[in-house]
């Protein structure tokens, strides 16, 4: 990717970006692109976070893996509407790819170098090694500081958001598709006749004495070093309830009372609930079972849950340090806060989850934040898109416990009629770019 010399179009202050991760890079470069002034603030080498090593920007901590790379999946989607709005995270990942077979995966250095010289030589942008402990309101800040936010500035965002509204640890239980479950071995009902909110998948005690022992053998994913084992009553891995007593889960997440199977007309031994993650209800969350369990481990273990035996998880579980608000409510479509509009957030402390997604809240929050520098109308891409997809789960104030989410296409509009399930992915695809391709050449076209 080259870069080239080009005026302002305006006379300002500019565009503050905090964060040179995937997010404010992004961002930088978006906003660069658009002819804005940007100043960069990255805090290291001065400082580092627990987590990070290297002085580049756009520094990878964890996988080199930025996930599938067909289109025909939801994130190999989302890759392609990025490189079609010229992503700079993109183009680094294209420029030192490894071989990973249907992945994209990376050189982590040579990534980094990629991202830190393009943004070095772009002469509209200028990259400031401080740490920024308080952002300013009133001027138009785009916040991308990730997942590890420094303590000061992490306390100055809970002023903006409602210290209530600002999360430091994920307790996220896997979501399954809805159209895996069988819906022949489960019922539909809420505690004690009140309603039919829930999908119930009733055990006998045949049946959990299995769980139990493959639950309570099963491989956890060990603490990272910056990690503690900061578990609370209200959100226990359900792996770690199990260790207290064979009996404990009956009385958690898998307790069967107020229930009754309409098959067995008495209520089961157990139960685990399942409810709705959407509106469409194309997506079912596991109630009470978050967990620090290895992937595979949780595919094992939970496809013994009667109903789930060929469970397709567009997420599974997991507890871990990730500082993120509860943005439904709290942000606007178009990435700034609803109570201080000259303030963007981006990346994973916005609410969504991967690298991939974090960098495309990025790219969103550049070309808004510049188009609000140069008195332009804020956008949004289509709901059909897998942009607009994100962007409508972080602004859906219907969702109950919101927690991040990676992309998938169960966060998208249904596809219209009956479409064969090795189709759906080309069809998805299909959509969002026609729609794409229309939004670019309606809100961005020169």
């Amino acid at each position: 990717m080259t870069t080239e010399n080009r005026k302002p179009k305006t006379e300002n202050r500019g565009l503050t970006v905090i964060g040179g991760g995937l997010a404010g890079s992004e961002a930088a470069w978006q906003a660069a692109r658009r002819g804005v002034r940007v100043r960069l603030y990255e805090m290291k080498p001065q400082k580092f976070s627990p987590a990070h090593q290297s002085p580049f920007l756009g520094e990878l901590v964890c996988s080199n893996s930025l996930r599938a790379e067909s289109r025909e999946s939801a994130v190999g989607l989302l890759k392609e509407e990025m490189r079609r709005l010229d992503s700079l995270i993109m183009a680094a990942a294209l420029a030192t790819r490894v071989p990973a077979g249907k992945a994209l995966a990376v050189d982590r250095g040579e990534f980094a170098t990629f991202i830190t010289r393009a943004l070095e030589a772009e002469p509209l942008i200028k990259i400031i090694r401080e740490e920024v402990e308080a952002p300013d309101a009133a001027a138009t800040t785009i916040i991308a500081t990730g997942p590890l936010t420094s303590d000061p500035l992490a306390e100055a965002l809970g002023q903006f958001t409602g210290k209530a509204h600002l999360h430091f640890y994920d307790a996220i239980a896997p979501i399954v598709a809805a159209e895996s479950i069988d819906m022949q071995k489960i019922f539909r009902a809420s505690r004690y006749g009140a309603g039919e909110d829930y999908l119930n998948c009733p055990f006998s005690e045949a049946e959990y004495a299995a769980f139990y022992e493959a639950l309570t053998n099963a491989e956890h994913v060990p603490l990272k070093s910056f990690e503690e084992p900061r578990y609370f009553e209200g959100c226990l891995p359900v792996e770690i309830m199990a260790a207290r007593g064979y009996r404990t889960l009956l009385f958690g997440p898998m307790k069967p009372v107020g229930l009754v199977d309409p098959q067995t007309g008495r209520q089961p031994f157990a139960v685990v609930q399942l409810r709705a993650e959407n509106r469409e209800g194309a997506l079912y969350n596991l109630v009470g079972f978050q967990t620090k369990l290895k992937y595979g481990a949780q595919e094992r273990v939970f496809r013994l849950i009667p109903g789930l035996s060929h469970a397709e998880f567009v997420r599974l579980g997991s507890i871990h340090r990730n500082t993120f608000i509860h943005s439904p409510g709290l942000l606007s479509p178009h990435l700034n806060f609803i109570l201080y509009p000259h303030l963007f957030l981006a990346g994973q402390i916005s609410g969504v989850e991967g690298y991939v997604e974090s960098a495309a809240m990025g790219l969103l929050a550049g070309i808004n934040a510049a188009r609000q520098i140069q008195h332009l109308p804020l956008i949004t891409p289509p709901r059909e898109t897998a942009l607009g997809a994100l962007i409508a789960h972080l602004t859906n104030t219907a969702t109950k416990d919101f927690q991040p989410m990676n992309v998938n296409f169960g966060l998208f509009p249904p596809l219209l009629g009956r479409i064969p399930k090795k189709l759906r992915g080309a069809a998805y695809a299909e959509r969002a770019l026609q729609a794409l391709e229309e939004w670019i050449n309606r809100e961005l076209a020169e």
